[in-house]
């Protein structure tokens, strides 16, 4: 509608898009670390004869397989991720034959060996000429001596007998095959004692590796794609805290985190005309803003911001924003130019203030900054109690402890460019230079006799129980004592940094056309994320129209109507039924439903006949609806079954 250009639209869209899909390689720079480890502890077990090895590969008897304990964490949708980048890791440094198992997949011993073999001489197989000889897994018997014949694996849901067997048969041709197995564990390392046996896990020599946390990993994604004004698409207070909190409270999953991210900037795209002007780089927005149509402007006069913005100008200017549209685009490339600026020095001041606050006891602004940013996205941050109790803390820092997170600070500064920023960093130069400046021997004599005796112990280290009493105690001597060089040092300081909060942290409703990067559908992204399968199948039998958005399922009274799909009128007639529904009562009432539905005489001798095609679909759509957990079998009564679910159910 903005007539930017349907193709530069979707141009701009498929750039953002991209940095979100490179969630893959930004969770391989996560676990680069941890792979690394990984891919040297293999080179060493592959290294040469055990006789020649390392003092590690010396330890293990000659029947021990040498095995790496991957600990992941609980963030299991994550995991097929972390371990398809180790397996072409593996592929392209040390061997083309790694065989990735999944404990779906290996319900038997039988299946085990299966994908086991089908993988390793499969892969083998595609670098062979045709007329191989080798033999394939599915033409031959499954078994390790078949792996031998042509000259490396999972762990916690995984039957513990068929592993204990698979690892048995491993321990017996270790000197024949170098075998190497890669354990995945989601909770604990002890879970390896639990589940196999000491005669088992004795036949292993096991090396210990540590994924980072998933919410280090949430941290790293936060700080790369929404912490930072080089993506202009942002979620507002709302839509972040959906997203964090499925992540928090359903699968610990950064890659799902990722997803619904996408979604958000998917529906940002689709349903925000002026998305057009959310672009990465300046250049491209002004182009895209001259290029907006009447239609367009007349969207961008619409945003309430904008209003606002208008509301606020003088009687001339804004008739002319409401009138010339050569204006009107002028004066929104100054908009966005400020909003670019906003998040510009928004997100280094948001660092600083956590760096200053997240060690303070209790953490009133929270321990990671991503409730930081939450909190300012949702208002005034200095307006709120937990700010103020931060800055009284701060108030009572030592002089060391002060000047640690100031120049904490000052490193964030350091690397920001705006100008505002480079002034900021000066004047907290400044203010380090007066703290070093500061006479060791006679603040120290001031302090002393400046300060009263709780004073003191806060010079010291904090005890949160005496926190509160002490507060109070330091605000009633401070109206009395004079004070030291030190205090009012540390009181311009933090007023400083008081100040750039207050001009810097004001939540993103505040400047015009932030409706142009901000998404804020939270209701729509949780119904589509935080999915209630429960709620979605009764609206599906009830309701059919809801989804399939046929005319001919409209009915007056809202109820199901006859030409609905055979589940919804089984379901709608199992619903007028007691505890045990008789079968063959059913299939009459559903004969006479469809009878009408075809048009059917109602007089006529066909109507409500049971023929073998309604015979077979009620059966059909009974199936169905036990499988979805409304019915059972039952033995009580011949030729019944047994309803399951009530009320509104």
């Amino acid at each position: 509608g903005c007539d930017g250009g349907e193709d530069t639209h979707r141009l701009h869209y498929e750039n953002i898009l991209i940095k979100c899909l490179l969630s893959k390689s930004l969770q391989d720079e996560l676990n680069r670390q941890i792979l690394e480890g990984l891919l040297h502890f293999i080179k060493r077990c592959c290294s040469g004869p055990r006789h020649t090895a390392g003092p590690w590969e010396a330890r293990m008897r000659a029947s021990e397989i040498p095995t790496a304990a991957l600990v992941l964490g609980v963030n299991v949708p994550d995991h097929d991720m972390t371990f398809q980048s180790l397996c072409e890791l593996l592929q392209q440094s040390v061997t083309p034959h790694v065989a990735c198992l999944q404990a779906k997949e290996c319900g038997a011993l039988k299946s085990l060996m299966r994908k086991v073999l089908e993988r390793l001489v499969g892969s083998a197989a595609e670098d062979e000429e045709e007329g191989d000889t080798h033999p394939h897994p599915k033409g031959a018997h499954c078994t390790l001596a078949t792996l031998c014949e042509w000259r490396h694996t999972y762990l916690e849901a995984f039957n513990p007998r068929v592993l204990q067997d698979f690892i048995l048969i491993c321990s017996r041709y270790v000197e024949q095959l170098p075998l190497i197995l890669v354990f995945g564990i989601a909770t604990s390392p002890s879970t390896i004692q639990q589940v196999l046996p000491h005669s088992v896990s004795s036949l292993l020599c096991i090396e210990l590796f540590q994924s980072l946390s998933c919410t280090q990993h949430l941290s790293t994604v936060m700080d790369k794609l929404i912490l930072t004004h080089y993506f202009p698409f942002k979620p507002n207070a709302k839509v972040l805290q959906v997203l964090v909190s499925i992540f928090l409270y359903h699968d610990f999953s950064v890659r799902n985190f990722i997803k619904g991210l996408k979604l958000a900037l998917l529906e940002h795209y689709l349903n925000q005309p002026l998305s057009v002007l959310c672009c990465e780089k300046k250049e491209e927005v002004e182009l895209n803003t001259t290029q907006l149509s009447h239609r367009g402007l007349e969207s961008v006069r619409q945003l309430a911001s904008f209003r606002r913005y208008v509301e606020q100008q003088q009687p001339q200017e804004q008739v002319a924003l409401l009138t010339s549209d050569q204006h009107m685009k002028e004066t929104c490339k100054k908009l966005l130019k400020d909003l670019y600026k906003y998040h510009k020095n928004y997100y280094p001041v948001l660092r600083c203030l956590h760096a200053l606050t997240c060690s303070l006891p209790r953490v009133p602004l929270g321990k990671q900054i991503r409730e930081l940013h939450i909190t300012c996205l949702e208002g005034n941050v200095w307006e709120r109690e937990e700010y103020r109790s931060a800055m009284q803390l701060l108030r009572m820092l030592a002089k060391e402890e002060l000047l640690r997170q100031l120049r904490g600070c000052q490193d964030i500064l350091k690397l920001c460019r705006s100008t505002k920023m480079r002034a900021s960093l000066e004047r907290l130069q400044e203010l380090l230079d007066q703290f070093e400046r500061l006479d060791e021997a006679k603040p120290e004599t001031a302090a002393n006799e400046g300060m009263t005796s709780p004073a003191k112990s806060m010079e010291k280290k904090t005890d949160l129980f005496q926190l509160q009493k002490t507060l109070l105690e330091m605000k009633e001597t401070r109206r009395t004592k004079k004070l030291s060089g030190f205090e009012i040092l540390r009181n311009e300081a933090l007023d400083f940094i008081d100040a750039l909060v207050r001009s810097h942290l004001v939540p993103p409703e505040t400047q015009p056309l932030h409706e142009v990067c901000y998404y804020s559908s939270s209701a729509l992204l949780r119904r589509h994320l935080n999915a209630t399968p429960r709620t979605s199948i009764q609206t599906a039998l009830s309701s059919p129209y809801h989804y399939l958005q046929n005319d001919a399922l409209l009915t007056e009274d809202g109820g199901v109507s006859n030409a609905a799909p055979d589940l919804c009128i089984v379901h709608k007639l199992h619903l007028e039924c007691g505890r045990l529904i008789n079968l063959y009562d059913w299939l009459e009432a559903y004969a006479t439903v469809v009878s009408a539905a075809e048009g059917k005489d109602p007089e006529s001798e066909e109507y409500g006949k049971v023929d073998e095609l309604k015979h077979a679909r009620f059966i059909q759509a009974v199936s169905e609806l036990q499988f979805l957990g409304f019915i059972k079998s039952t033995k009580q009564k011949t030729d019944h079954v047994a309803r399951l679910t009530w009320g509104g159910c």
